[in-house]
């Protein structure tokens, strides 16, 4: 088959048409680059550039959309998550009190400035793929730790309800706005809550499927849509029915199907084949391998990416063996 342009091959898999090879991709935080968009332009093209990625995943600061409603963190001076210094939900009156807001300022703003540039910067020859936490995950981020939104949720449901419908409602507004700015899709991450060790498969039903499925709809003409699911004991036969391209999770992790088990019983593409745990300490042969096992799953409706966020400690040998495996 003659070789394809990046997306020619991402159109194919996801349409279940033949591919010349496997796409593939890498995306990490880089915690001392991500703090304005220029910084997070650079990381992401950098590593672009070095690896020839077939899609660009742009993978902001963890906390951002917790900053959009009032949360604060202090600025890293290490390669760690920045640690919160003020979190807005403290009881249930906090709860009450967040309300929509402008999906196109403050941080908004900035990831919107982030992926023009990217866009620009590319030539136009790459799909671009922000990343959009879920209602349920943004509400809590702003809760910060997840036992304290359970038990607030047991204690006054509606608050929490009300809480996540308004969060909704800003979040289609800049999932739109992503949109109109050229992105080709939203990557969607309901982040630790679609995990049993966060919460019951119950709870996810009444706070988290509801308002994901209202967002996923109002973004369904998006061509790229990838739905990821983190974390050990996930949920993610739960979620098959969502509306979207593909679906991305730590096939290796503990509790969780395997590669080859949904790309077996869904119609849409799957992505995933390595570990991000273990990549740090992996060698270049033991990754070109895992491309390899990967790659062999199915001849289409196949992505060789990460199952999450890779460490910032990641070899570079490593993060260019993924690309070797393939092209071979």
């Amino acid at each position: 088959m003659a070789a394809m342009t990046k997306k020619q091959r991402v159109r194919a898999a996801i349409a279940g048409e033949p591919v010349d090879r496997a796409p593939f991709s890498m995306w990490g935080h880089d915690f001392l680059r991500e703090s304005s968009a220029e910084e997070l332009v650079e990381a992401t093209l950098e590593l672009y550039r070095a690896h020839d990625w077939d899609f660009i995943k742009i993978n902001p600061r963890a906390p951002l959309l917790g900053e959009a409603w009032g949360n604060a963190y202090e600025m890293p001076s290490e390669q760690r998550s920045p640690p919160a210094t003020k979190i807005f939900v403290q009881a249930v009156d906090d709860l009450r009190a967040i309300v929509s807001v402008d999906p196109r300022a403050g941080v908004f703003d900035e990831q919107l400035r982030a992926q023009r540039s990217v866009l620009e910067q590319a030539g136009g020859e790459v799909d671009v793929v922000p990343t959009l936490c879920s209602p349920l995950s943004v509400v809590g981020l702003l809760a910060g730790q997840p036992d304290l939104l359970v038990n607030l949720a047991t204690e006054d449901a509606a608050a929490v309800h009300t809480a996540i419908a308004a969060v909704t409602e800003t979040l289609i507004g800049y999932a739109r706005a992503l949109l109109d700015a050229g992105a080709s899709g939203i990557f969607f991450a309901p982040l630790t809550w679609a995990s049993r060790d966060t919460c019951s498969e119950d709870f996810y039903r009444e706070f988290g499927r509801p308002y994901d499925l209202l967002l996923l709809d109002q973004i369904r003409d998006a061509e790229f849509n990838i739905l990821h699911v983190c974390r050990d004991h996930n949920m993610l036969d739960l979620l098959l029915d969502y509306p979207v391209a593909a679906f991305n999770w730590a096939d290796q992790g503990t509790g969780n199907p395997s590669l080859a088990d949904i790309h077996a019983r869904t119609g849409r593409a799957v992505m995933g084949g390595i570990d991000h745990v273990t990549l740090v300490d992996a060698g270049a042969d033991e990754v070109q391998a895992a491309a390899s096992t990967a790659g062999s799953i199915g001849d289409t409706r196949l992505f060789v990416t990460p199952g999450c966020s890779i460490p910032p400690a990641t070899p570079d040998a490593n993060r260019a063996a993924l690309a070797a495996a393939l092209r071979l």
